[in-house]
């Protein structure tokens, strides 16, 4: 596959960094954003301007949008221009319901359909080290397989059309309600008189040692929230995860109380931080820290 051109739709926090690390990986990348970025964010990556363009003679298209309504208005406008054998890709977080009608279209059309979630942020991206859960036909995962490869060290495929997107709500719900165990248990040793590197430091190697801990709990030493994961889609992901569970008759509370939680984020104007942000809520007894960076 690195022969094939790929385009890489959606060039925010997460498609900037996959464009770049396939195009340091052999792969021919060019890359176009709804929206004009500026050029030291895009420095590196060939930009085309409209969506017929970023089509045209790709083989291979990678969709990193923001949720599943964006990455429908995407596709709706790219299918005229799709060329014949091509091959969609969708690496954003999505319904598993539309990813199986998407690939239902795309395949009366005679072009492929993988949904290819992934887990591990920026960072693991610039690094290859996603993981990364697909849902397709067989032919089209195996063909994916190698640019899925170069993102990630772990690639399972997990079922059919919309199974890695299913697969996706389970590692949300994990990561989710792990980010606010994290900000409660670090709300709490702060009012114990603990700071968050002496829980790191006690608690490292043990059971509650995770990422979360560690990443998580550096930005909230720090007070730092510019997103690496920004909160409103932690709490897009947490709601789907609750409306799949409900839809299936299972009750999930634990993940009801984060999203509620998340909603109180998101209604103090803190959508746009990263996502440990909820600390600064769980610390004031409900309130954002008057002053956070960012407000």
């Amino acid at each position: 596959m690195s022969g094939e051109p790929v385009a890489v739709l959606g060039l925010g926090l997460m498609g900037r960094p996959v464009a770049r690390r396939l195009a340091e990986q052999g792969f021919a990348v060019t890359g176009w954003n709804r929206s004009p970025l500026p050029d030291d964010l895009t420095e590196g990556i060939a930009l085309v301007r409209e969506l017929a363009d970023a089509a045209a003679g790709r083989g291979v298209l990678v969709l990193m949008l923001a949720d599943s309504a964006a990455t429908g208005a995407v596709l709706e406008h790219l299918l005229p221009h799709l060329p014949a054998g091509a091959l969609v890709i969708d690496m954003g977080s999505s319904e598993p319901e539309d990813s199986r009608d998407r690939a239902r279209r795309l395949a009366a059309l005679g072009a492929g359909w993988v949904d290819a979630p992934v887990s591990g942020g920026p960072g693991g991206a610039e690094r290859g080290t996603l993981a990364i859960m697909a849902g397709g036909a067989e032919h089209d995962v195996e063909r994916a397989r190698p640019l899925l490869a170069a993102l990630g060290t772990n690639v399972a495929h997990v079922g059919g059309p919309g199974a890695g997107h299913a697969m996706k709500l389970v590692n949300q719900v994990i990561v989710g309600l792990s980010i606010a165990a994290v900000a409660e248990a670090l709300a709490l040793a702060a009012a114990m008189g603990f700071s968050v590197a002496e829980v790191q430091g006690a608690l490292r190697g043990g059971s509650a040692d995770n990422a979360q801990l560690r990443a998580v709990g550096n930005r909230i030493a720090q007070r730092e929230y510019a997103p690496g994961a920004r909160f409103r889609t932690v709490l897009k992901d947490l709601r789907m995860g609750a409306d799949a569970a409900e839809a299936l008759g299972l009750a999930l509370p634990a993940v009801r109380c984060a999203r509620e939680a998340g909603e109180r984020v998101i209604a103090a104007g803190a959508g746009e931080e990263d996502c440990a942000v909820l600390y600064e809520l769980v610390a004031a007894d409900g309130r954002l820290r008057a002053g956070a960076p960012g407000r």
